[in-house]
């Protein structure tokens, strides 16, 4: 099996580069797994982990939206937001998914910023999904 060289880069700057098998994101449209030789496409991203298959084994990246660009043999991820597993504090998100929580809360009495709320809680719920698998 061939493979695919992968970036993964935020505002920011790098969070990863470097070589695997298989890359797995979730997509606006559903989730799509990604080969060597796939063919080329462009599609945005939800807040959901990205899975890249490596020699080792498995690495998780948690993808707070963006897009993926599929070309060749090349996958490039420009996301909002992107940490590697073993990057997440996992006490800080925790206390990220609180303060997500009680601001969606304020927000559905107040009727106002109730998207945002719900989009941080999401980041916030991803991020210790990834960290739980390391």
């Amino acid at each position: 099996m061939g493979s695919l060289n992968v970036s993964i880069v935020t505002p920011d700057g790098p969070v990863y580069e470097g070589v695997a098998q298989m890359v797995i994101a979730r997509t606006k449209a559903g989730e799509l797994g990604i080969l060597p030789g796939h063919v080329p496409l462009v599609a945005p991203l939800k807040i959901d982990i990205v899975r890249l298959k490596v020699e080792s084994g498995e690495e998780w990246v948690a993808v707070g939206g963006g897009f993926m660009e599929v070309n060749g043999e090349e996958v490039n991820i420009l996301a909002d937001t992107a940490e590697r597993e073993q990057d997440i504090d996992i006490d800080r998100a925790e206390k990220a998914k609180q303060r997500a929580e009680a601001e969606l809360s304020r927000a559905k009495e107040q009727k106002v910023d109730e998207v945002m709320a719900q989009l941080a809680l999401q980041k916030a719920i991803n991020r210790i999904h990834a960290k739980e698998h390391s």
